[in-house]
């Protein structure tokens, strides 16, 4: 079977390479100044969400010549497989039916969405008797903190999602342990008692190194504090497909909720992996948070390519890291109930896209996903924004901003609204040499230090950035931002010819782990290594 075309053997990828090239000098600035629709004709609306992209180095043939580059990828085909539940994971054979997870229905898929109503049937059992207080501990004791464990999807999504929610939350303070280090779990237990404390441990292989070393941490705390083994099924509950395992910990089958094949982790906050969140916020507000999610698929899957917020985005970081060599992308949420949110995106963007192979197997020879990082403002204008202002790295930029509080703290949000839109501009317009001059002469500096500072406080604007709003973080509005970078990254994946389901590059080093385990437990089993690993390893052992 002949390779399918890649990304550089695409017709339009020339031609969208020459208008780059084109573009190279031009100034955004002066596009927004002569074209007076262009802050209309750049702004994209769906799910309660708002994208603002008329700040990015991009004109209308531009972007005709990448919409060009999408039908060629076929990605309208893609979407459409998508939601139908196509093998799209090729290298291990699986759909990826994330979205079903937050629909009303399952279409043809009526065998998955009947698991998927029955796990959110136990998570609306279990949240609600948890906030009604019904859900006892060893002692008789209510339960009133929920600790879950888990790493990466398990982790990053549940944590984001109940933080970002914090004014919805309900009775029970959730807690998320997720580093091996034993740091990280002592710190969370030092404040709770044992006999009001619920255990969510969530692991698909139920033996995930970190995580497993956590619960049976967490289980022996428990013991200490008097629960004996019969107990542990009111402290201990799983998201798991490996029963026995579970059984083999002390959680019996009943305390069990299912991990499919087909979500992986980076995708599953809406399924069981989002119990916690369900029990944060409370069942109906967790519905929310489903449907707004599935407003953006409903978006996604039927906008026209030009008019999809999701397709466009993706446009935007193609354009960038394929036509102008950036290697990074900059996600800055003007609200600091997000500040997990660059978190949580560098594992979906980065495990999904960071790959060098296409579909087939064959090397690629373009760039692919790039670093995403990012914080919350204003934090970074104190630290990092002077790179984008004045460094010489490329930083294309999604600026996040909710244009209304929850704190009833108005005063102060206007000032964080300001904060976000000066930075917007200040990155769009910059300030040339002779500005910064006249500026400093104003300030009254001589001619001679004047000229000699001006170039110091020049900036070069052209900043490549978008901003994407909402009227308030909402259940809602989460559920269709995080479906929207999802949707952004899959998108980006087809254009690129990459898998962006599977993660074999996460493979290696555990295995290579359990040989170092094995090295330094003394089991000759494991043979040699380098003779770099085996020195810290002997440094290791000194010290014990």
């Amino acid at each position: 079977m002949p390779a399918s075309p890649v990304l550089s053997q695409l017709p339009s990828y020339e031609v969208v390479k020459t208008k780059a090239q084109s573009l190279k000098g031009a100034s955004v600035a002066e596009m927004l100044e002569r074209d007076t629709n262009r802050a209309t004709d750049y702004t994209l609306s769906a799910a309660g969400l708002q994208l603002d992209y008329s700040k990015q180095l991009l004109d209308r043939d531009a972007r005709d010549a990448l919409l060009a580059l999408a039908e060629e990828a076929t990605l309208p085909a893609a979407i459409t497989k998508l939601f139908n539940g196509d093998k799209l994971n090729n290298t291990e054979q699986r759909p990826a039916l994330h979205t079903l997870l937050r629909a009303a229905d399952g279409g043809a898929l009526a065998a998955e969405f009947a698991e998927v109503v029955a796990a959110r049937g136990r998570m609306r059992q279990w949240a609600d008797q948890l906030n009604n207080g019904d859900w006892l501990g060893f002692s008789g004791a209510v339960i009133t903190d929920v600790v879950n464990i888990g790493i990466g999807g398990s982790d990053l999504g549940p944590r984001l999602v109940t933080q970002a929610l914090r004014p919805f939350h309900g009775n029970v303070a959730c807690h998320y342990v997720a580093n091996v280090d034993p740091a990280d779990l002592q710190n969370t237990l030092l404040n709770l008692q044992a006999e009001t404390t619920l255990f969510i441990v969530c692991s698909k292989s139920f033996r995930t190194e970190e995580t497993l070393t956590n619960s049976l941490v967490a289980r022996e705390w428990m013991k200490n504090a008097g629960a004996v083994d019969a107990d542990l099924d009111k402290h201990f509950v799983a998201i798991t497909s490996n029963l026995q395992a579970a059984a083999d910990f002390g959680i019996s089958p009943d305390n069990c909720l299912p991990m499919w094949d087909w979500v992986g982790g980076r995708y599953s906050v809406w399924s069981a992996i989002g119990l916690s969140c369900a029990i944060a916020i409370g069942w109906d507000n967790f519905e929310r948070f489903l449907a707004g999610a599935a407003a953006m698929d409903e978006h996604f899957k039927s906008a026209p390519l030009e008019q999809n917020m999701p397709v466009i985005m993706s446009l935007l970081e193609i354009w960038y890291v394929n036509f102008f060599d950036a290697g990074n992308h900059v996600v800055l949420p003007y609200d600091n109930s997000l500040q997990k949110l660059p978190d949580f995106l560098q594992q979906l963007t980065m495990e999904s896209n960071g790959k060098r192979v296409s579909k087939d197997g064959q090397l690629i020879d373009y760039n692919t996903g790039p670093v995403l990082w990012g914080s919350a403002g204003t934090m970074g204008q104190h630290s990092f924004h002077q790179l984008l202002h004045q460094g010489t790295q490329l930083c294309p930029t999604d600026f996040i901003l909710p244009l209304t509080t929850h704190t009833g703290m108005a005063e102060q949000h206007r000032r964080l609204v300001a904060n976000c839109l000066a930075q917007s501009r200040t990155m769009t317009v910059g300030r040339s040499v002779d500005e910064a001059r006249a500026s400093l002469l104003e300030r009254g500096l001589d001619e001679t230090s004047a000229n000699d500072l001006a170039p110091h406080l020049a900036m070069p604007g052209n900043r490549p950035n978008s901003v994407i709003t909402m009227t308030s973080l909402t259940p809602e509005t989460l559920g269709a931002l995080l479906a929207l970078y999802e949707h952004r990254t899959f998108c980006s994946g087809v254009l690129w010819g990459v898998n962006s389901f599977d993660q074999w590059g996460v493979e290696l080093g555990k295995e290579i782990g359990v040989q170092v385990l094995g090295l330094m437990s003394g089991d000759a089993s494991f043979g040699s290594m380098d003779p770099a690993t085996e020195r810290l390893v002997r440094e290791w052992q000194a010290e014990q």
